[in-house]
This record gives structure tokens, sequence and C-alpha cells, in this order.
């Protein structure tokens, strides 16, 4: 395949999973980030934001340290799975996500945005 295409289809498949991620993140979380974010919540942009750069993140590293394009792909949708999983399981810990984001606490909105940023880290790390 010509580098081009190569470079393409990899650009274009990293788009579609972190628009993927960015779907399945906002119908798992109890508010409406975008309706949030919309009115001007920074909560919500600040969780969301590092929600999508701690995959983003991973996937970055799938693509430098993968050899094909189908273990870009699963290590792309296991990074998806984490990143959910402990969005779910740091708010359940935290027993009050839901109130603190939609009354615009942005230290909450930054420590679940850390919270995402760090497993990002983290799962980056165990690819390469």
């Amino acid at each position: 395949m010509p580098v081009i295409l190569a470079y393409l289809l990899h650009l274009l498949t990293a788009a579609a999973l972190v628009l993927v991620f960015f779907v399945i993140y906002t119908k798992v979380t109890p508010f409406d980030e975008v309706a949030l974010i919309r009115g001007g919540n920074q909560a919500a942009a600040l969780s969301l934001g590092g929600a999508l750069i701690g995959f983003a993140i991973t996937l970055a590293s799938a693509l430098l340290h993968t050899s094909d394009y189908m273990q870009f792909a699963g290590w792309a949708a296991g990074a998806m799975i984490v990143q959910i999983l402990v969005y779910a399981v740091a708010t359940s810990l935290l027993h009050m996500s839901k109130d603190q984001i939609e009354a615009d606490n942005r230290a909450f909105g930054r420590l679940l945005g850390a919270i995402s940023l760090s497993i990002g880290l983290i799962n980056a790390g165990c690819i390469s």
C-alpha cells in the first residue's frame, strides 16, 4: 500500500475512533456534556476534554508502536474500554460527579479530566 494511503487510513480511522469514543462517553455520563458546554459550563468541558485527550494519547501511542492496521485497531478498542471503565469506577467512588459537573464545579471537572489524562498516559505507556 502506498505510504499516503496508509497515512490516510490511519488518520481517518483514528478520527473515527475519537468520534465513536465521544459518542459513547457522552452517552455513558449521567449529564449532557454538549448542552452544559454550550451553556458555558467549564467543569463539563474540562472533564470531557480530559477524556478526549487521554484517549487520543493512547491512540497516538498505538499508532507509533504497532506494526499493522489491525493491531492498531485492537489497541484502540481496548483503550476505549479502559477509559470508559475508569470513568465509571472514578465517578462511582466519588459519589457526586453529576451534581458537581452540573453545578460547574471546575475543580471537580479538572479532577475528572486529570484522571482521564492519567489513565490515557498509563494506557499509552503500556502499549509501548
